[in-house]
């Protein structure tokens, strides 16, 4: 049977019955599709790098295997863990059960984190950038990717997502530029070496209260560290620190840049304000106007 036909007719049976997630815009009937047909063949790849390949024709053994991964989809195991790959920023990540699966909506964070090393690096011959709660390293590993000039440190709480983090440093060959630790927040690098010589924080914190962690999709909470959205009664704690603690590491006029859930913005800004460490306090916005990252400079002056 022609690859096409049977593409059709497996569209047909199959695409009517997946549930998508609104924080996953990348996935539709034919990115899943495509996704797990690529990965039956051996070849895997994110949702998003998929829709921009042919099909391979599939044998006997592969065409069971893509039923398989389909079937998976239906039962909301998270399309980027069945194929072990999400797309960021233009790169091929790993991804699994180990750390939050990078999301669009942190694209924002991570266009402007990049925009910013590109920026601080100028008459520079190197850059350190600090990657807080990295997750699967997404953040910090994409900015050091796209600018060679920087020297990477990360840390993470959860040791398995560190592990991950690692193994994407070890795919995209970043292992010479990169520091990757377990510790709370800054504690793996609480020393002098770090101390007020780091040009760039970049964090995507925890920011969902308790509360609405137990009300999320299946799909998030049955597959997702739930360590990697909980940020507290209220949903500022974590950010909170991040705030009071990166001005001990960042030189004077670096920048901390972080995201924040819809709606937390203004309160967040002001929460920066108030601690009088920071100068260019700056809201950006995702394309409907909802403040979704925050960027703050340390005082030049003291």
């Amino acid at each position: 049977m022609k690859t096409s036909i049977l593409y059709s007719e497996i569209k047909t049976q199959f695409g009517k019955k997946f549930n998508f997630l609104k924080d996953k815009p990348e996935e539709t009937v034919d990115s899943t599709l495509k996704a797990c047909w690529q990965c039956a063949s051996g070849n895997p790849m994110s949702a998003e790098e998929a829709i921009k390949h042919p099909l391979p024709a599939l044998n006997d053994k592969q065409l069971k295997q893509l039923y398989s991964l389909l079937e998976k989809r239906l039962k909301n195991v998270p399309l980027a863990h069945i194929v072990g790959r999400q797309n960021f920023l233009g790169i091929e990540f790993l991804s699994d059960k180990r750390a939050l699966i990078p999301r669009k909506e942190t694209e924002i964070l991570g266009k402007k984190a990049v925009e910013l090393s590109f920026e601080l690096a100028k008459n520079r011959d190197s850059l350190r950038v600090m990657d807080i709660c990295c997750g699967s390293g997404n953040l910090g590993l994409s900015v050091a990717h796209l600018n060679p000039k920087v020297q990477l440190f990360a840390s993470d709480l959860s040791e398995e997502a560190v592990e991950l983090a690692k193994d994407n440093t070890n795919v995209l060959q970043l292992g010479p530029r990169s520091v990757i630790l377990a510790g709370d927040l800054f504690s793996a690098f609480d020393n002098n070496e770090y101390w007020e010589s780091v040009d760039l924080v970049i964090c995507n914190p925890p920011y969902i209260s308790s509360a609405k962690v137990t009300k999320m999709d299946e799909e998030i909470s049955g597959h997702e560290p739930v360590l990697a959205f909980d940020g507290g009664m209220f949903g500022f704690k974590i950010i909170q620190n991040v705030i009071e603690k990166a001005p001990t590491y960042l030189r004077k006029g670096g920048w901390l840049i972080f995201e924040v859930g819809s709606g937390q913005g203004e309160f967040i800004m002001k929460m920066c304000e108030r601690t009088e460490k920071y100068e260019d306090v700056t809201p950006i916005t995702d394309e409907i106007g909802n403040i979704r990252v925050i960027a703050a400079r340390k005082n030049q002056k003291e």
